[in-house]
């Protein structure tokens, strides 16, 4: 179950031109609070249930080595009571209306996010609205919850695969924020008080940086009027000045680690085309023509030819910066170097050679049939509509994602293969 969450990718964003009052496109209605917070209602009315996901735009690709991890630390705790409730009162009240509430922070945004029955819906907000306007932040609820996450961290650097991915992530990106986790660093999570996160929550919940997505059987013009009665009075506040982040460059170096482990990993790392950027539906149907599914160059060659390979794909999860295009195999031990050369020699082949009409077809299809799957629930629309927003890109990237990719040549992947495939940072993680 670690393997598969960790090979799960959103996909992301380009331009959108921002409106000031409600404007309806394609069934979702966008909404520009005075405040400057937006809100985002899609019409589902064959949905028995509703979602919410309320994002602000902070994140570990906001934190310095000073407060690494503040921000998904932060949205723990703000579960653990709210608005005069425990966070068993949270649980049961979200249970009453026949849902859940969760929160967390990741690389580009944090969020606090839930789903109910469709009546409910007007409950569920208001529990959303109690947990991310008005959170306890006890310490000792606080300290709970530090345990838990150093907890995770220490299982994170157990487990061999995001072991070993943290580690490339560390090469491509040295200095830069998308080098660190969300999940942050065991060093800040010890330290960091109560005051602190209260102070974290008082700097990032700013309505400019927020956005209020809904989706289900719900009316917009009744979560508009509901939406500027719980967040209107929220006080737009200018943002604190902070430096601009390296850029990165990848080191180009090849590591090889020891640590307990069942099998071998072997991750090549090469920096990719950000959102918005204009070969960034070329670079993902390259991903997936090399590492989608049992299709894919690495699987075919490595797996079923050869039979070097337990497990072998490409992660390319979506950043507003470089992304990360990581090719990553497990296998046994002595078969490291071959595996290892036969990646090396894939990713170098698709550069020399280029790619014919059917694979082009195959991974066009692959990629556009995974963001099919991934929309198919209301908490991921509402997902896909905040996170899009939040970024600054425009919560209907999908659709001009889906042309974009539509439109890929097999020119277009030579030549982002020419630009990302050309320097590899690797990583093998041997079994001690």
């Amino acid at each position: 179950m670690m393997r598969r969450a960790w090979l799960a990718s959103a996909l992301i964003v380009a331009l959108a031109t921002p409106a000031v009052g409600p404007a309806q496109t394609a069934g979702v209605a966008r909404y520009v609070m005075p405040n400057g917070m937006r809100v985002l209602v899609r019409e589902d009315p064959h949905a028995g249930v509703v979602a919410v996901s309320l994002q602000v735009r902070a994140g570990s690709s906001f934190e310095d080595p000073a407060t690494a991890g503040m921000t998904n630390f932060l949205h723990r705790s703000m579960l653990r009571g709210a608005a005069g409730r425990t966070a068993e009162q949270i649980v049961e009240a979200a249970e009453l209306i026949g849902g859940s509430v969760d929160a967390s922070g990741d690389v580009e945004y944090a969020e606090v996010r839930g789903t109910a029955l469709a009546r409910h819906w007007a409950a569920l907000l208001g529990l959303v609205a109690d947990v991310a306007l008005t959170p306890a932040i006890h310490p000792d609820e606080v300290g709970k919850e530090r345990r838990l996450i150093l907890g995770q961290l220490r299982t994170r650097s157990d487990t061999p695969f995001p072991f070993t991915y943290d580690a490339i992530l560390e090469g491509l990106y040295a200095s830069h924020p998308y080098a660190r986790p969300a999940l942050g660093r065991a060093e800040v999570i010890t330290r960091v008080s109560a005051d602190e996160l209260i102070a974290h929550h008082r700097a990032i919940y700013r309505p400019d940086a927020l956005v209020l997505a809904v989706s289900g059987r719900i009316q917009r013009d009744e979560v508009r009027r509901m939406a500027d009665r719980l967040f209107g009075k929220l006080t737009p506040v200018p943002p604190a000045a902070r430096p601009l982040p390296p850029v990165p460059v990848a080191s180009g170096a090849r590591r090889v680690l020891e640590r307990p482990a069942q099998q071998a990993q072997i991750m090549v790392g090469f920096l990719a085309p950000g959102l918005g950027e204009s070969d960034y539906a070329p670079a993902k149907v390259l991903g997936a023509l090399m590492g989608g599914g049992m299709a894919g160059r690495l699987f075919v060659e490595l797996r079923e030819s050869r039979g070097l390979a337990y497990s072998v794909g490409v992660l390319s999860p979506p950043r507003v910066g470089a992304a990360p295009f990581v090719a990553y195999l497990g296998t046994a031990r002595e078969n490291v170097a071959a595996a290892e050369e036969g990646m090396l020699r894939e990713l170098t082949r698709v550069r020399a050679d280029g790619v014919s009409e059917a694979e082009l077809d195959r991974a066009k299809a692959y990629v556009l049939g995974a963001q099919a799957m991934d929309r198919r629930t209301n908490a991921r629309h509402a997902w896909y509509l905040a996170f899009f927003e939040v970024v600054g890109l425009g919560w209907d990237f999908p659709e001009r994602y889906a042309r974009a990719v539509e439109s890929v040549t097999v020119a277009d992947v030579r030549a982002v293969a020419e630009r990302v495939l050309s320097r590899p940072t690797v990583v093998v993680l041997q079994p001690r």
